[in-house]
């Protein structure tokens, strides 16, 4: 006598005739397609600062032009320690492709200097000086003010992208027409002194710089 048929559910059923559906393991639910990274997509990163990956920008170019600026009044300086710091919106930082671990010897820890001959004409910062001071409502001085590289071309930062380029207001105490004297550069120099020691990798550097200069020599135990 032959077994008896086991009748098929009709949703089955009709699953197996039209050969269209995928199988799946009853019991266990399954990953929403819409809730998982496209595979081979590059993760996306939150503000540099928190340990977040750095933006990495376009690097030397042979002729710079003026870049775009965020809208005015759109950036707002914070203080820590008394000092003016960034807008991490505004000015998250960014790096250079052409400055690696790698490459140190050859790039900005090489015999006769680096910055230089990347670093863009006055005549293109100046004009990028005056929108990025409308950005972030500066009125003070401007030779008082330096357009500064968030990330000093001596660490490896972008020579002219807008996210690396901030009008940095003069230090609380500076003398007023007493021109740029910002306590943000002897600590760059100190890192990129470090850096070219092997103390500290390039990256953490980075890193340091664009979370706090404030505190980047004790956050590297350098000071």
């Amino acid at each position: 006598m032959l077994p008896a048929r086991r009748v098929l559910p009709p949703a089955l059923l009709t699953c197996l005739l039209l050969a269209g559906c995928s199988s799946v393991q009853l019991g266990n639910p399954t990953t929403s397609a819409s809730n998982s990274p496209a595979a081979g997509a590059p993760a996306t990163s939150g503000p540099a600062g928190a340990g977040k990956a750095i933006a990495m920008g376009a690097g030397p170019q042979k002729h710079y032009t003026v870049q775009q600026q965020p809208p005015a009044g759109s950036c707002h300086y914070r203080y820590e320690h008394g000092e003016p710091l960034e807008d991490r919106t505004c000015t998250p930082g960014a790096i250079s492709p052409a400055v690696t671990q790698a490459n140190l010897k050859s790039t900005i820890c090489r015999k006769g200097g680096y910055t230089s001959g990347v670093r863009p004409s006055a005549y293109i910062t100046g004009k990028e000086k005056r929108l990025n001071a409308a950005s972030y409502g500066y009125t003070g001085r401007m030779a008082d003010a330096e357009y500064d590289h968030l990330i000093s071309l001596q660490l490896g930062g972008d020579p002219n992208d807008p996210r690396n380029l901030w009008v940095e207001p003069a230090d609380p105490g500076h003398k007023k027409n007493a021109g740029v004297n910002n306590r943000k550069d002897p600590v760059e120099t100190k890192l990129h002194t470090a850096v070219c020691a092997g103390q500290v990798t390039l990256a953490a550097a980075q890193q340091a710089i664009v979370t706090d200069w404030t505190t980047a020599l004790t956050r590297l135990h350098l000071g």
